[in-house]
């Protein structure tokens, strides 16, 4: 792995290692990942951390499920607020709010449980090339950009900014320049370096990593993107299921679509899959895919 990748994943790392204010009080700070506020993935990562760390070691994530509120400020620390809502012999819950200037922007419950047997079923894993045959997100970015006649400076930084997360997709798709297709992707993703061995940080760092690529599917069938003029799009509400022990540094197989698109919002859903088949963890989300039309340019 390149130095690059494990400067990216310990930055991550340390932004989700959420300072402690006081009892069920931390604080976190943000990253600039190209976009226009904080990465929905970057706050529902941290308040899953922050939850975590008020419930028993024994007991694990299953389940959160977050609403979106108000764009969040990267230039300002998040206060994240954890309410103890109950502890029981097998399943606690907590309440997260995330808090920026005196409001909240992001509000979560999750819930936790002990390891428990019983019956076991799942969908099969589709029939996709591995990791291995595929090319980076991140080496693909670039080519797009390279291959546009005149490519404004702002843009360039957005599409370039790398992450912690290696992503490769089955059938790419350029957001630079994309096509209408079915609202169906599969995409291989791990993190660029090796994760301490606690099945609380990776599941941590699976919430961070199951906002990428989501609400994007609810456009294919449309043709546009984040980049198209007048297009405004934002995560409504994430929900996420953890159904088995996982490790984010490994591959691992999010197979996306999006059933429906209406009232200026798209529902996507995830299942995630190890490499072994297994399935991991299901998400599903709505968000805000609303296109303005384009403000004119103004004469000199």
């Amino acid at each position: 792995m390149t130095g690059d990748g494990e400067r990216l994943v310990k930055d991550l790392l340390d932004q989700l290692d959420l300072e402690a204010l006081e009892q069920r009080l931390f604080r976190g700070s943000s990253r600039d990942i190209g976009g226009k506020s904080v990465f929905g993935g970057q706050v529902a990562g941290q308040a899953m951390v922050a939850a975590t760390r008020t419930v028993d070691p024994s007991q694990q994530a299953h389940s959160m499920h977050g609403y979106f509120l108000r764009p969040g400020d990267m230039q300002a620390a998040i206060v994240y607020e954890v309410d103890n809502i109950r502890d029981g012999k097998s399943f606690a819950t907590r309440r997260v709010q995330a808090i920026q200037h005196g409001r909240p922007i992001f509000s979560m419950l999750v819930s936790f449980h002990v390891a428990e047997t019983g019956y076991t079923h799942q969908m099969p894993m589709p029939d996709v090339p591995g990791p291995e045959e595929l090319v980076s997100h991140d080496e693909l970015r670039h080519e797009w950009v390279d291959a546009l006649d005149r490519v404004p400076e702002s843009l360039r930084e957005a599409v370039g900014r790398e992450v912690a997360i290696d992503m490769r997709a089955a059938k790419p798709w350029n957001m630079l320049a994309p096509d209408k297709r079915e609202p169906i992707q599969h995409v291989w993703f791990k993190a660029k370096a090796p994760l301490p061995d606690d099945q609380a940080l990776h599941r941590a760092v699976l919430t961070y990593a199951s906002d990428f690529g989501l609400l994007a599917t609810s456009l294919f069938p449309h043709g546009v993107s984040f980049f198209t003029p007048g297009m405004q799009m934002a995560s409504i509400d994430h929900a996420l299921w953890f159904h088995r022990d996982l490790k984010v540094d490994d591959w691992l197989l999010y197979a996306m679509d999006s059933p429906g698109a209406q009232d200026a919002r798209g529902l996507s859903r995830g299942l995630i899959f190890n490499r072994d088949g297994q399935l991991v963890a299901s998400v599903a989300q709505e968000g805000l895919i609303r296109q303005r039309e384009p403000q004119p340019k103004k004469d000199a």
